[in-house]
């Protein structure tokens, strides 16, 4: 089945956003289905629940809104009767949820903007959970990074697939460093907790020069 321009460039650009940084494609379009749902709230109603699934082959976004049963509904824009509910799906029963399917939806730039930011904050959060996977089981194991930049005395270096940081009290006394400069091995220290995993992706380490 041929897969359109639109469908096509969004699975381009989750293909791209993995590789770059090193993350599971399925994070990327998650991401992407859950700014979608976003955006679609927005529409809908902040009330409204809406799920989006993309077809990881296809590109093919489905819109669904869903209703869940009730013996007598109050709100049609959340609920659905039970015996409606049936004529559906005669197994449904109180508490299940029916699929109301929406239309396909023109992001507005309001919108669309939102939908970046969603996409964004969980690329982030997923970028740092693999970083943190990477490094939580090698403390005290030798490293070689090269110098990022310095920041108030501070040495940011870059270790390929993360940042490291040599703070300023753990240099050696009168060690100055040029960026761009590779380090010889240095040995990490310790690895970002659960708190400083969620604000920064950098691992101390010390210069072990």
């Amino acid at each position: 089945m041929a897969v359109s321009a639109n469908r096509l460039e969004l699975l381009q650009i989750a293909d791209a956003v993995a590789r770059e940084k090193v993350i599971d494609r399925e994070i990327v379009l998650a991401a992407m289905a859950d700014a979608i749902q976003k955006a679609a709230r927005s529409r809908y109603g902040s009330e409204t629940n809406i799920r989006a699934d993309i077809n990881s082959k296809t590109g093919e976004i489905r819109l669904q809104r869903l209703l869940e049963v009730v013996e007598h509904a109050e709100d049609y824009g959340t609920q659905i009767p039970l015996a409606l509910a049936q004529d559906r799906n005669v197994d449904a029963k109180i508490g299940d949820f029916i699929a109301d399917p929406l239309p396909p939806m023109d992001f507005g730039r309001i919108a669309a903007q939102s939908a970046k930011q969603v996409i964004v904050q969980k690329v982030r959060e997923a970028e740092r959970d693999r970083q943190f996977d990477e490094f939580k089981d090698r403390v005290g194991e030798i490293v070689n990074g090269t110098v990022k930049r310095v920041e108030y005395g501070n040495v940011i270096v870059d270790l390929g697939r993360g940042e490291g940081i040599i703070r300023r009290d753990e240099m050696i006394p009168r060690e100055t460093c040029v960026m761009a400069t590779a380090f010889v091995p240095m040995s990490t220290t310790c690895v970002v907790n659960s708190a400083a995993r969620r604000s920064s992706c950098r691992v101390p380490i010390r210069s072990s020069w």
